[in-house]
């Protein structure tokens, strides 16, 4: 019995959340999955004509806004207390920010969409679509820098701060 609970102890212990400075990285990647999920849905719908599969992902865009929310709040809150030199703030962290506001804003406009006109819009559909892929991309653009930060300059890390900003060879 006493290994059973020591199991159970190790399946829900989270060693690596407990040196995180926030959780922002714990949510992150919700929306990044859930909203670039969408938007292969939905693009696979519109393409295959398929009602059933733009349900899908209409459910997926609306839980991706929700994660999405929940990251932006988390990041808002983390990002003073990131510990990076003010070049890798300017050049990168103020970046990261703006692009993930905006998919934000995306994804709620585009959320309100297709909630009006479930499961996606008869008119503008081709247009709605685009700013689903534009979307996607955006978050891949916005994931890039986040990315950038923790492994190019220890963001959120125990090394010695600060590193100095270099741009990208």
């Amino acid at each position: 019995m006493g290994w059973m609970i020591a199991r159970l102890r190790d399946l829900f212990s989270f060693p690596g959340a407990r040196v995180l400075q926030n959780i922002h990285p714990l949510v992150v990647h919700y929306p990044v999955a859930l909203l670039t999920a969408a938007t292969l849905m939905y693009l696979l719908a519109w393409i295959a004509g398929r009602e059933a599969w733009a349900w899908t992902g209409l459910w997926m865009l609306g839980l991706g806004t929700l994660a999405a929310a929940v990251a932006v709040w988390t990041g808002l809150r983390a990002g003073a207390g990131v510990m990076v030199a003010p070049a890798v703030r300017e050049q990168i962290l103020d970046h990261h920010r703006r692009v993930m506001l905006t998919v934000f804003a995306l994804s709620l406009a585009l959320s309100a969409w297709a909630i009006i006109a479930r499961p996606m819009p008869r008119r503008g559909r081709a247009g709605f679509v685009v700013l689903m892929i534009v979307m996607a991309f955006l978050i891949a653009r916005g994931a890039d820098y986040g990315g950038w930060m923790v492994y190019g300059y220890n963001a959120g890390g125990s090394l010695p701060q600060p590193i100095d900003f270099s741009p990208a060879q």
